[in-house]
């Protein structure tokens, strides 16, 4: 790698960043205006994805729980990232499989009236397409976080935020970005900003 590198993998990702707001901003709103309906109708967020995806599932939720700007609080918004209890995804993975590890948790958590957020860049992750699936089957509203192919995700999703690239990290880094707008128009429709 060198400095000339560098600068043009940061162009790169600035020009993904670029060509999602474009292409991706009227739907992040109208998930944004999901969310927060479901919200302020009693229902909760639940987040999922693997790898990179699962840290992003784990950062959005705890914005959404403690608040995007500290020097902005405001009470709690019910958000829950299905990738957190190790104690259940080790039980249940070495049972039945590591497919069924989030769509068991929308069966036995999820209710009518949440949301279910699904993050994959591939949009092909088997157990998120699992958790829509029977996200779908619960009627809980789905909204999918992919790359430009959409995937299997997007088939099954109300709403399809799919980032105009085909490289994993630029599609990674736009996905957390339009999690804190989301957050923050989440945040705003609410009336907390």
């Amino acid at each position: 790698m060198s400095v000339k590198a560098i600068s043009d993998t940061l162009a790169q990702s600035a020009a993904v960043k670029l060509a999602t707001a474009k292409q991706c901003s009227a739907v992040a709103f109208e998930a944004s205006k999901l969310i927060a309906a479901a919200l302020k109708s009693g229902g909760k967020l639940m987040i999922c994805g693997n790898g990179g995806s699962a840290g992003d599932a784990q950062h959005l939720a705890a914005e959404f729980v403690a608040t995007l700007d500290h020097q902005q609080p405001r009470t709690g918004l019910a958000a829950i990232a299905l990738t957190t209890d190790t104690s259940f995804i080790t039980a249940y993975s070495n049972d039945f499989g590591f497919d069924g590890i989030f769509a068991r948790q929308v069966e036995t958590l999820g209710r009518r009236g949440d949301i279910l957020i699904g993050i994959s860049t591939s949009g092909n992750s088997k157990n998120v397409v699992a958790a829509m699936d029977t996200a779908r089957t619960k009627r809980i509203t789905t909204i999918a976080f992919s790359g430009e192919t959409g995937g299997e995700i997007c088939e099954q999703a109300d709403v399809s935020i799919c980032v105009p690239s085909k490289t994993t990290m630029h599609i990674q880094e736009a996905h957390i970005a339009l999690g804190h707008i989301i957050t923050l128009t989440v945040e705003q429709l609410l009336g907390h900003r």
